[in-house]
């Protein structure tokens, strides 16, 4: 089998699976124009791949909002949920891979500080079980960078971090996958990651296939 050695496969969502971060972008500068505040792309991207409700803080602090963190999360995950709704923008060969992966018979998992609302969004317009496990960050105590996320995701399936390969795009979403265990498979999207001994990177997802994940855990063997 083309997995081998391969325990599992963890995904990361927002800029990973799915090309989102111009949508919650695109709602954070709405959101500061309905309030009359400033804001900036700089401000965006220091966001990308934070805890919701770290991230609302962080909004509510530099837009000067009358709004708790919970409130701007809800209204920024509205917005980001209808555009998914109207179109899932799959990133280029991510669902290619996941759905190799899945007919391989290697677990998959979802990873993600999105909330269940807009994680089941994308779970829903995939084949019923590519999934084996989402951990999403309304349901974490502590949310990415801290490696909670992704110790739960290993739990529930069963696996040994060290065996498995967690895909990512972001420097905060690499260090809570590595401070678990997992080697990183590492794909930029919109923010640049720093080099680390267990993070591989990747220019994007449609050349790269399960041979290519089973070597960076090539010493491994599968339970």
């Amino acid at each position: 089998m083309t997995g081998a050695g391969l325990q599992a496969v963890l995904w990361d969502l927002d800029g990973t699976l799915i090309d989102s971060e111009p949508a919650w972008c695109a709602a954070e500068f709405e959101l500061a124009a309905r309030h009359g505040a400033t804001w900036s792309e700089e401000h965006a991207l220091r966001l990308v791949g934070s805890d919701l409700l770290a991230s609302g803080v962080y909004i509510r602090d530099h837009m000067r909002l009358d709004l708790t963190p919970q409130q701007i999360v809800d209204q920024l995950l509205a917005r980001v949920g209808e555009a998914v709704r109207r179109e899932v923008p799959w990133r280029a060969g991510a669902r290619e891979l996941l759905l190799a992966q899945h007919a391989a018979g290697v677990p998959a998992a979802l990873v993600t500080m999105s909330y269940r609302t807009l994680a089941s969004t994308v779970v829903d317009a995939l084949p019923a079980g590519v999934f084996q496990a989402v951990v999403v960050g309304d349901e974490v105590t502590y949310g990415k960078p801290h490696p909670e996320p992704y110790r739960r995701a290993a739990q529930m399936l069963g696996v040994d971090p060290a065996c498995c390969v967690a895909i990512e795009d972001s420097a905060t979403g690499a260090t809570s996958a590595e401070a678990a265990g997992f080697h990183v498979l590492v794909v930029p999207n919109q923010v640049p990651v720093p080099p680390s001994e267990r993070r591989t990177f990747s220019d994007g997802l449609t050349r790269l296939d399960l041979v290519q994940l089973r070597e960076l855990v090539c010493d491994c063997v599968t339970k």
